[in-house]
């Protein structure tokens, strides 16, 4: 009697374990997953906020020298100051100036406004490298002061040409492209403001 109940139980598990197995595999064929691709690419507001954030973006460096020099008619001697002069322009974007709107999107494609290319750094001229080239008579911190500006003009004719304008320009429109490019927009149109 026990050898009997023995092989009933383990029929009863087995047809048990059988039924299981068998609703089990039913209910996966039932369950599927499926991978659907939205091609829409939306960029968000914190995007949009974290590049302007970066706030300004040198795209050309400048390096300039530039020699100035004055003189004084005296009734003895006449007096000369020439002084050498370095520094370096950033010319690049401020994008804490782009205006409302500045990066429109629609599925995969975007169109991106930039300021205008300018001057990053007003105070570029180096005055510690600058030197008195040759200097006779005396000169006043106010003569000095009339030689930094003809200097610092001087070096702003140099180098903010229509040139290097567009070669910043156009490493803005380069850079800004591979970023949108990663972000995975296929149209990419960079415009600067006029």
């Amino acid at each position: 009697m026990g050898t009997k109940w023995f092989w009933a139980l383990l029929a009863v598990a087995a047809i048990t374990v059988v039924a299981a197995l068998s609703w089990t595999c039913s209910a996966i064929e039932e369950t599927h997953a499926e991978l659907v691709s939205d091609s829409t690419i939306d960029i968000t507001p914190e995007q949009i906020q974290s590049i302007r954030a970066v706030g300004e973006w040198e795209f050309l460096s400048v390096s300039c020298e530039e020699m100035v020099d004055t003189t004084r008619k005296g009734i003895l001697s006449d007096d000369h100051l020439a002084r050498i002069y370095y520094g370096t322009l950033r010319l690049g974007v401020n994008l804490h100036q782009a205006a409302p709107g500045w990066i429109k999107s629609k599925g995969d494609s975007v169109i991106v406004t930039l300021p205008k290319v300018g001057l990053l750094d007003r105070d570029f001229i180096d005055e510690a490298r600058t030197t008195s080239f040759f200097e006779s008579g005396r000169w006043t911190a106010a003569d000095r002061e009339a030689l930094y500006r003809r200097a610092y003009l001087k070096m702003i004719a140099h180098g903010m040409t229509p040139e290097n304008i567009k070669n910043a320009q156009d490493n803005a429109d380069a850079q800004f492209r591979r970023m949108f490019r990663a972000m995975g927009y296929t149209r990419i149109g960079i415009r600067f403001e006029k």
